[in-house]
């Protein structure tokens, strides 16, 4: 078939484009339009991102570092509550208030894994929006990307800010 390469060459994790692009019916600008299934996941992720980035930005962040959900009628962190430690998320919230009043190092200093998950939001919001809007492969791409290995190094940094947290609370830095 003109246009894909040699099987020995062959990718199949990435087809090869065809060779004449005007053939193939698409043009080089927009070579591949997300199916409307893609478009519509994009649009519901870009929208549950902006919801949570809202109710962020309408919280006032503690200056403590931790306790903002308590603005959202929850309680206080069992986990200080009982054994005076923070929980794996304590600080998330604090953490994504100030990420979206625009204090990303005061996001960092209250979870530092709650000001990645912040950012990581807000791109969601641009990219599915983009995505939703256009028919853009790049959300599908950018999810590509997400292995299994993004994964652990991603648990690991959510383990290393746990550490963070504790050390914060406990005074030690």
């Amino acid at each position: 078939m003109a246009g894909t390469a040699p099987a020995s060459e062959s990718n199949s994790e990435h087809p090869t484009p065809p060779a004449d692009w005007a053939a193939a019916g698409r043009s080089p600008v927009n070579a591949a339009v997300a199916p409307s299934s893609t478009r519509i996941l994009s649009a519901v992720l870009a929208a549950g991102c902006l919801a949570v980035l809202i109710v962020a930005w309408l919280l006032n962040p503690s200056s403590e570092g931790l306790g903002t959900h308590q603005q959202l009628g929850m309680p206080e962190c069992g986990w200080i509550t009982a054994a005076d430690m923070p929980c794996p998320s304590c600080g998330m919230t604090t953490a994504f208030s100030h990420a979206a009043h625009g204090d990303l190092l005061g996001s960092f200093l209250a979870q530092p894994m709650g000001m990645l998950l912040a950012v990581g939001a807000a791109v969601t919001v641009v990219v599915g929006t983009y995505t939703a809007v256009t028919g853009s492969m790049l959300a599908p791409f950018l999810g590509g990307m997400l292995t299994t290995r993004v994964a652990w190094i991603l648990v690991a940094l959510g383990f290393l800010a746990w550490i963070w947290k504790i050390i914060d609370h406990r005074g030690i830095l």
